[in-house]
């Protein structure tokens, strides 16, 4: 196993178990890019945060941890 999987195996474990909170996160640093930008990149600052999201919940092959 490479360091990369260990990674993963880890980044995999938080999300599992918190992501709730890594959702709020991701949620708050997209609302803070709109607040700097005035909005003007709403649209696809919420694609980013969705596709983070996304990537993040699909570690562990199931999207269920990140809603």
């Amino acid at each position: 196993m490479g360091v990369f999987d260990n990674i993963k195996d880890k980044v995999t474990e938080l999300v599992d178990q918190h992501g709730d909170k890594a959702g709020e996160g991701i949620d708050k640093a997209g609302d803070l890019v709109d607040e700097k930008t005035g909005g003007k990149y709403a649209d696809k600052v919420d694609m980013g945060q969705q596709k983070v999201k996304d990537g993040l919940d699909g570690l562990d092959g199931k999207n269920d941890d990140i809603s």
